[in-house]
């Protein structure tokens, strides 16, 4: 799937969730996802990270956590969402 398509696809699971983004928040979204070179699953995980920690879309946020990921070295959600962890900015739940 391209991977444009799949963030739009994921942003409108959002709305449709009721996490309205303002269409300035999503152009910020696509402006972050093109000058880091993201692909569209770590863009994703920013966004789901921003929303949780900030319970809003805090743009300077969302690109510290997208800037931080979009290292070539990280190459999977689970390195991800370690490195994030590293960081303080995730933390796991304990499995039931």
């Amino acid at each position: 799937m391209n991977n444009d398509h799949t963030l739009a696809y994921f942003l409108e699971d959002l709305w449709a969730k009721g996490f309205k983004l303002s269409d300035e928040d999503v152009r910020f979204i696509y402006f972050g996802n093109n000058s880091t070179n993201a692909p569209a699953w770590k863009t994703i995980i920013a966004v789901r990270v921003t929303l949780k920690f900030q319970h809003t879309f805090d743009p300077s946020f969302f690109m510290s956590v997208l800037e931080h990921i979009s290292n070539p070295e990280i190459e999977s959600k689970r390195g991800a969402y370690h490195a994030l962890e590293q960081r303080g900015l995730y933390n796991r739940q304990p499995s039931a």
